[in-house]
């Protein structure tokens, strides 16, 4: 039984998910065992962060031109070999075959690949099912989409934690024959969903400001901080608070295992057994998370926490795919791509803005940066009651 084109673009992003979660994990303390400081090996990834964002939108424009197999397929190459690029340096370096002057710089390459080319991936494969979904099933075919990039980034630390003990590299060599292999199946599977090339004039019909585009945009950028503080910030969170337990990396990694399974539930269950238009599912999400930072900040108790954390994850459930969903009902089917990619290019703000704006609020009083939070879920939430464009997702479906 052969495996279905929109199968391979899941596995696809799972594969982007494996690696993406990983070198988190595996990579700084390498690069600090070799020598490089905190500053330069977070350096790394935020270079890595700017070029995914300046490049998802011209992704984006690209499979509107070139078709969304050839660049979601291009994306998952320069995965690939990002993945080796990263760890190649590492392997010399550490055997002393390569100049610990040149590991910085190499490093910065082998990430930079993955910003630069790794990004084509999710906005072509978002803009396929726009292409190739009805109106009324695209949400969930997102929340589809969104699940498994997320269940990648669950998966990839366990299974990575369990290659690393065969070697270092194993890993690396894994994920990246794994994308090798989405590569594969989607270009023998997928069916090409825009079969003429789009001229240059309707290419350039839509912009980061138009109309139909900057809300959705200002109403990631914000959900990006909101995450990324979150992220950035949790393991201070616990230690501060919770620091006379024991066991903390395990309260840590419960954490994020919680967070992550409460997202794909939402997505995987919730969208389907309940299914919300995209506008209740943008207002019901952002109220959850108010609800989630608040109780952060204000109740410093465990077992509260957890609960916190756990209708966190419900909130980024229903509210990713449906702002994905309600983005692409906004757009013509010539601009689908564009569209996506204008979306992931906003996605790295969070963690690349937190540094400046989160971590300085949380210096000054952790429960303050949640507060913080609460009141931007806040302002979401008045942005999708008053905002015509996201009021009118009520009635696309």
């Amino acid at each position: 039984m052969s495996i279905s084109g929109s199968s391979w673009l899941k596995f696809g992003l799972f594969t982007v998910g494996l690696g993406q979660s990983f070198v988190f994990v595996l990579v700084p303390p390498l690069a600090r065992d070799l020598g490089l400081s905190v500053i330069q090996t977070s350096s790394i990834f935020a270079i890595s962060a700017v070029a995914w964002a300046l490049t998802s939108a011209y992704w984006g424009r690209a499979s509107d031109k070139y078709g969304r197999r050839n660049i979601a397929i291009l994306g998952l190459l320069g995965y690939g070999i990002s993945l080796i690029a990263l760890i190649t340096p590492l392997f010399l370096a550490e055997r002393n075959m390569l100049n610990i002057g040149l590991l910085f710089p190499a490093l910065v390459l082998g990430r930079l690949i993955n910003g630069l080319v790794g990004s084509a991936t999710r906005p072509a494969s978002f803009a396929y099912v726009a292409d190739t979904t009805p109106k009324e099933k695209r949400t969930l075919k997102f929340a589809r989409l969104e699940s498994s990039f997320l269940l990648g980034t669950v998966i990839g630390p366990l299974a990575g934690g369990f290659l690393f003990l065969i070697t270092n590299e194993t890993p690396f060599y894994v994920f990246s024959f794994c994308a090798l292999i989405a590569a594969i199946g989607i270009y023998r599977e997928l069916e090409p969903s825009n079969k003429t090339i789009k001229t240059s004039k309707s290419l350039n019909k839509i912009r980061w400001n138009s109309g139909t585009i900057f809300p959705f945009l200002v109403f990631a950028s914000i959900l990006s901080l909101c995450q990324a503080s979150l992220l950035q910030s949790i393991g201070f969170y616990i230690t501060d608070f919770f620091g006379y337990l024991e066991n903390l990396p395990t309260l840590i990694s419960m954490t994020f295992g919680l967070l992550a399974i409460s997202t794909i539930f939402s997505q995987y269950v919730f969208t389907d057994a309940f299914p919300l238009s995209n506008f209740f599912l943008l207002l019901f999400g952002s109220i959850s998370l108010v609800f989630s930072y608040f109780t952060m900040a204000f109740f410093q108790t465990l077992s509260i926490y957890y609960l916190s954390i756990i209708v966190l994850g419900f909130g980024f459930g229903m509210i990713r795919p449906a702002l994905a969903s309600s983005l692409s009902l906004a757009q013509s089917p010539e601009n689908q791509g564009s569209a996506a990619g204008y979306l992931g290019s906003v996605i790295p703000i969070g963690h690349m803005t937190t540094p400046f704006i989160a971590m300085p609020i949380y210096s000054i009083n952790p429960s303050y940066l949640y507060y913080f939070s609460s009141i931007l879920c806040i302002c979401l939430i008045l942005f999708i009651i008053f905002n015509p464009l996201i009021r009118k997702t009520k009635t696309y479906e």
